[in-house]
């Protein structure tokens, strides 16, 4: 993090109260309200490769060596030790676990098993090998399938990556929410306007903000029992960060669907939703290949709220329909 975002976006502090005599601390409680955090699992082994293309911008060189040697290679790394492994990428063994914590792994033994298990699916035919990025010459046939291949990629690898008790808790707030605002800009800002459309369709007060001034102030009038959601696939959108932090500080349930989950962005949220992107080239930016897994995070919200709601938001959808069903049809002049 820049000086200049630290300075502008202090980590608030949070400290845990002190438990009442007779009581023991609980294990791991949320530094700012008191409630359990639900503990962050590593990722699946199908979405290693994925983790590796999102994190390889902000690692060391040396770090980048180790990542990309066990994405190109799962089974032969699987077989190394630590040592084998540093050597292998002339690095040390601190860089290796370092590079295994890094990809969501408690250590180098955790990485080894997740590789282990990649190689297994990819013997299997269940894991598809690395797309090649499209080129200025592809034919268009070419473009078609290349993208499919990442598109399907990207939403396999975030589904594999979710933490299905992040989602749970986010539903929950979102489908027990007085009003939720949605905060993105640029690409982000297409899928926070779906968002807030979504749940409007089934009977919720929700709006989205692409005017990172109007998303300030509207914050500022938030408190218990609404939900702020931020959209950013960097993690480390001002304009994006600083409203969920405005909401967060007035004590609104905040949530992150981002890239990164050790972004800026992690410390205004409560719950976290990572997603996977494609790989980045020249003809196919990240905020392009980011916001297919936006839309699966959001489709996947939307279901688990309605599911949650479903006494009040069917007929809201059914009449949303209705009210819209003569715009589908030409009208027939007399």
């Amino acid at each position: 993090m820049s000086r200049g975002l630290k300075e502008t976006f202090p980590r608030p502090a949070r400290p845990t109260p002190a438990p009442a005599a007779g009581e023991a601390a609980p294990p791991d409680s949320d530094h700012r309200r008191g409630t359990p955090r639900t503990a962050q699992h590593p990722p699946a082994p199908g979405a290693l490769a994925s983790k590796v293309r999102t994190l390889a911008p902000s690692m060391t060189r040396s770090m980048q060596r180790v990542a990309e040697a066990v994405a190109a290679d799962p089974a032969g790394c699987a077989a190394l030790t630590v040592t084998g492994l540093a050597a292998l990428t002339g690095t040390s063994e601190a860089t290796v676990v370092r590079t295994s914590r890094l990809l969501g792994y408690p250590g180098y033994r955790d990485l080894r098993l997740a590789l282990a298990a990649l190689a297994a699916q990819q013997a299997a035919g269940r894991a598809p090998a690395v797309t090649a990025d499209i080129a200025v010459d592809d034919a268009l046939p070419d473009v078609v399938a290349k993208l499919a291949q990442e598109e399907q990629r990207c939403l396999v690898d975030t589904a594999q990556a979710l933490d299905v008790s992040q989602l749970e808790a986010a539903v929950t707030a979102l489908a027990t929410a007085r009003r939720v605002d949605v905060y993105g800009v640029g690409a982000s800002n297409l899928v926070s306007q779906d968002l807030a459309q979504k749940l409007l369709r089934i009977g919720l007060v929700a709006h989205a903000h692409p005017d990172p001034h109007l998303a300030v102030t509207n914050a500022v009038q938030l408190r218990a029992g609404d939900v702020a959601v931020a959209i950013t696939h960097s993690g480390r959108t001002t304009d994006v960060i600083e409203p969920l932090r405005v909401a967060f500080d007035r004590g609104a349930t905040t949530i992150a669907v981002t890239g990164r989950a050790d972004g800026d962005i992690a410390a205004y949220a409560d719950h976290i939703l990572t997603t996977s992107s494609a790989r980045e080239s020249e003809l196919r930016p990240a905020a392009m290949s980011s916001r297919t897994s936006q839309l699966l995070i959001v489709d996947c919200l939307f279901v688990g709220v309605a599911q949650r709601t479903y006494e009040t938001a069917a007929p809201a959808l059914a009449a949303s329909y209705e009210a819209l069903a003569h715009r589908h049809h030409p009208r027939t002049r007399n």
